[in-house]
C-alpha cells in the first residue's frame, strides 16, 4: 500500500498493520480526522463528532494496548461512527428528528456500539440518517442532506446514507447500517460501496418490542465485500438477549475467499417481477450480466413470485412504525416529519386479519425463495430502479413514466427482497455514462451470509468496480 493515503487503505490492511505495529492507531486516526475535515462539509455524512483531542486519546490508548501485548479485536485501532439511530455512550441520539434535537448524551452503549468497542473500534461520531430511518434518502432538518461523493448534487441514499457516503469518501474504513426497506442497500448502490442486509439475527440488537421480528436488521458496510465481512466478524454472534441470534463463530466471516464463478449458477431478474426500472440502470445491469457470463458463471432468468410482496411489506412496515413510535407520538407529535406520523397512524389502523394475512404470505414467500435458491447459488437483480437522484427530491416520485403516491413505492426493489427473509448484498455493478454509480443486488440462501459475501467478492473481482475512488 506504499504511496496510498491511509484513508484509502482497506480496513483489513489497516487493522493488520496496527497489529504488526507497522502503523500506529494515532496515525490512522489522524489520517481519517484530516479527511473528515477536508470533505465532510461538502458531503454531510459524519455528525456529532468527538473533539479531536478525545479522538486522538482513544487512538493513543489503542496503541498502548498493542504495546502491552493485549489480545486485540478484529477492528482494533480503526475509527468508525455509528448510525444516528443507535445509542452510543456520550453522544446524543437525534434520530435526525426535531423531536430529539435536544437529546442528551446517551448514558450507555447500544448492543451494536458495545460490540464495536469490544472489537477494538474507536467510535468518534455518528453518521447521518433521515428522521427515524424513514425512506431511502438521507436528509433531515438537523444536519442537512447527505450527498454521494460521486456527484455532490445527488443523494447518497438512505437511511444509512451517512455511513455509505463516509466510506466512499474515505472518511471511515468501515461503517454500520440498518435495513427494513433498502436502508443499507440503496446507499451502498448510490455510493458504490458494499452493504449487506444479513439474515435476520446475524447481528444482535437490543431493540425493544418484538425481538422476534425478521423485518428490520442491522448490517455491515465496507468499500468492498472483504471489509464488510471484517466488520460482520465483529458485530455478529450469539446474544442471550436476542432470540434470533444464530452465528456461533463470527470470526469465520473475516476469512473470506472469492468463490469460483464457473461453479456458480445465478438466477437473474431484470426487474423483480415487473417493477419499473430506468433505461440507465437496465443497461448497466445487462452489462454486468454479460461480464459475469464471460467470467464463467451460468446465468438463467428466474425469480420468485412477488405478487403479494408489496402489500405484505407495507402492512408489516407501518405496523412496526406504530409499535416503535406510538408512545412518543401519543405523548407529543410535534417535531416529527409528516410521513413518519402517517406511517404510525396507518400502522395503528392495521386490522388483525390483515396483519395475520401479511405474516402468512411472508412465510410462503420465504419458502418460495428458498426453493429457488436451493437450485441456484443466488438471485441477482438491480439494487435500485434509478441512479442517485438530485438532492432537490425528497423521494423519487416516478420511474420510467410511472408515478408513485408514497415515498416507499420507489423502494420496492428492496422491499420485495426484505419480504423474502433472505440475506441481500449490494456491490457496484457499474456506472452510467454520466458517471453515476449503479448497484447490483445479490440475494443468498438463508443463513448463507458467508457464502454470499464470498460470491460478492468474486463478482467484484469479475466486474472490477469495487474500491474505485470518487473524484473529490
Amino acid at each position: 500500500m506504499t504511496g496510498t493515503p491511509l484513508h484509502w487503505w482497506p480496513a483489513r490492511e489497516l487493522a493488520a498493520a496496527i497489529r504488526r505495529r507497522e502503523l500506529s492507531a494515532r496515525e490512522v486516526m489522524r489520517a481519517h480526522l484530516d479527511r473528515i475535515e477536508e470533505v465532510n462539509g461538502r458531503i454531510r455524512a459524519v455528525v456529532s463528532m468527538l473533539p479531536e483531542s478525545a479522538a486522538l486519546a482513544l487512538a493513543d490508548e489503542a496503541d498502548r494496548a498493542v504495546a502491552r501485548g493485549e489480545r486485540l479485536g478484529p477492528l482494533h485501532g480503526l475509527p468508525t461512527a455509528v448510525k444516528d439511530l443507535m445509542d452510543v455512550r456520550g453522544f446524543p441520539t437525534t434520530h435526525g428528528s426535531l423531536a430529539h434535537a435536544g437529546a442528551p448524551p446517551a448514558p450507555a452503549d447500544s448492543v451494536l456500539a458495545g460490540r464495536l468497542r469490544a472489537a477494538g473500534a474507536l467510535i468518534i461520531g455518528k453518521t447521518n440518517t433521515p428522521e427515524h430511518g424513514l425512506g431511502t434518502l438521507t436528509f433531515n432538518p438537523l444536519f442537512g442532506t447527505t450527498v454521494t461523493p460521486w456527484d455532490l448534487t445527488r443523494h447518497a441514499g438512505g437511511s444509512s446514507g451517512g455511513a455509505a457516503a463516509a466510506l466512499a469518501a474515505g472518511m471511515l474504513p468501515v461503517a454500520d447500517g440498518s435495513d427494513s426497506g433498502g436502508s443499507l442497500r440503496y446507499p451502498a448502490a448510490f455510493c458504490a460501496v458494499a452493504g449487506l442486509r444479513p439474515t435476520p439475527g446475524t447481528v444482535p440488537s437490543g431493540r425493544p418490542g418484538d425481538a422476534w421480528s425478521p423485518h428490520g436488521v442491522l448490517g455491515p458496510m465496507g468499500r468492498d465485500c472483504a471489509d464488510a465481512a471484517l466488520l460482520l466478524s465483529a458485530i455478529s454472534g450469539l446474544d442471550p438477549g436476542w432470540p434470533l441470534s444464530w452465528v456461533a463463530d463470527p470470526a469465520a466471516f473475516a476469512e473470506l475467499e472469492p468463490v469460483e464463478l464457473p461453479a456458480v449458477r445465478l438466477a437473474w431478474s431484470a426487474d423483480a417481477g415487473g417493477l419499473e426500472v430506468s433505461a440507465e440502470v437496465r443497461a448497466v445491469h445487462a452489462a454486468a450480466r454479460a461480464a459475469l457470463e464471460r467470467a464463467g458463471a451460468t446465468v438463467v432468468d428466474a425469480e420468485p413470485d412477488f405478487t403479494h410482496a408489496d402489500a405484505l411489506w407495507e402492512t408489516i412496515e407501518t405496523f412496526e412504525f406504530f409499535a416503535g413510535g406510538r408512545a412518543a407520538v401519543d405523548a407529543d407529535p410535534s417535531g416529527y416529519r409528516p410521513d413518519y406520523l402517517r406511517n404510525v397512524e396507518q400502522g395503528r389502523r392495521v386490522p388483525a386479519a390483515e396483519l395475520a394475512e401479511a405474516l402468512a404470505r411472508r412465510t410462503e414467500l420465504f419458502r418460495v425463495t428458498a426453493r429457488l435458491l436451493a437450485e441456484h447459488d443466488a438471485l441477482v437483480l438491480p439494487a435500485t430502479p434509478v441512479p442517485p437522484p438530485p438532492i432537490e427530491q425528497q423521494w423519487v416520485a416516478a420511474v420510467d413514466g410511472v408515478a408513485y403516491d408514497r415515498y416507499f413505492r420507489w423502494q420496492r426493489m428492496a422491499n420485495r427482497i426484505t419480504a423474502t427473509g433472505h440475506p441481500a448484498l449490494v456491490t457496484p455493478a457499474g456506472w452510467t455514462p454520466d458517471g453515476l454509480p449503479v448497484g447490483l443486488q445479490v440475494v443468498g440462501r438463508y443463513r448463507g451470509d458467508h457464502r454470499l459475501l464470498s460470491l460478492g467478492a468474486a463478482i467484484e473481482r469479475a466486474l472490477g468496480h469495487a474500491g474505485r475512488r470518487p473524484p473529490l
